[in-house]
């Protein structure tokens, strides 16, 4: 596994979960072009590897992720490729960030945001391409790209109104870079729990483990499914559900469920 220096990737064989963790608590873990490229070659590792099941993506410190960090801004200290007075350098530079967020997202594996503080800008759009969000009271959310004139360039129009379940709600958060706090996100959907700070660990870890103990071939096809039928019509939807189906239906995995039903057993899936 490569070393990196602004996140930590860690695996459990014995779980099957992964879980990678924005590390720059200094910095509220905003995001550099180094941080960018780390999660991407991180992305692109646990995606390849067979053996993690579920990713857990949460921050140290206090936060979750601040966004983009603004000394990479023009006028920062450590201007990044933002900064650049070439507009083609700051449009390719936005390959890092398509690189993985659009990972993120067409991940095979569930992914849950365990979200231990606040998700704002680029982070509240990295907390919107997970497929599951945990967070404590601490946690609140923030578009903040209207606050100093940006427009929300990691996909963040895409989603919002899509995870929020509302164009209006999208639309007040972007428009006026209010907080959505805890309370209200869980109210919404957007948090599918909301639990004490000191349970947060705990009860991810739970519905990680609960999920990466369950059939890896019947999952993936499920979180395929339920993005792409965001674009399809019901017709389209019902030949792709038995093609997918017919997959299911003659794998290993689908035995061992029916068999451990009839021994009253726990299954035990392995992705065949």
């Amino acid at each position: 596994m490569p070393g990196y220096q602004n996140i930590i990737l860690e695996k459990d064989a014995d779980t099957h979960i992964a879980r990678l963790t924005f590390n720059r608590p200094d910095k509220r873990n905003a995001l550099n072009d180094s941080t960018m490229e780390e999660l991407g070659d991180a992305l692109e590792d646990v995606e390849a590897d067979d053996s993690v099941r579920v990713l857990i993506l949460t921050g140290a410190g206090r936060s979750f992720c601040a966004g983009g960090d603004l000394e990479s801004l023009p006028g920062g200290a450590e201007p990044g490729d933002w900064a650049s007075e070439n507009v083609d350098d700051i449009r390719r530079g936005f390959r890092k960030v398509q690189r993985f967020m659009l990972c993120l997202q067409r991940m095979e594996k569930p992914v849950i945001a365990m979200v231990n503080g606040s998700a704002v800008g680029a982070g509240f759009d990295i907390a919107c391409a997970c497929d599951i969000r945990i967070g404590s009271p601490q946690a609140r959310f923030m578009v903040a790209y209207v606050r100093i004139g940006l427009f929300p360039g990691f996909g963040g129009t895409w989603l919002y109104p899509r995870m929020l379940g509302s164009i209006g709600k999208a639309a007040e958060l972007l428009f006026t870079g209010d907080f959505l706090e805890a309370e209200e996100a869980y109210r919404l959907g957007f948090l599918n729990k909301l639990v004490p700070q000191e349970d947060l660990e705990k009860v991810t870890m739970e519905m990680a483990e609960k999920i990466a103990c369950g059939p890896p071939i019947a999952i993936r096809l499920s979180k395929l499914m339920l993005y792409k039928g965001l674009e399809f019509d019901l017709d389209t939807a019902m030949k792709m559900a038995a093609a997918a189906e017919t997959i299911t239906l003659t794998s290993k995995d689908h035995l061992e469920g029916t068999s451990a039903i009839r021994e009253s057993r726990k299954p035990v899936y392995r992705g065949a």
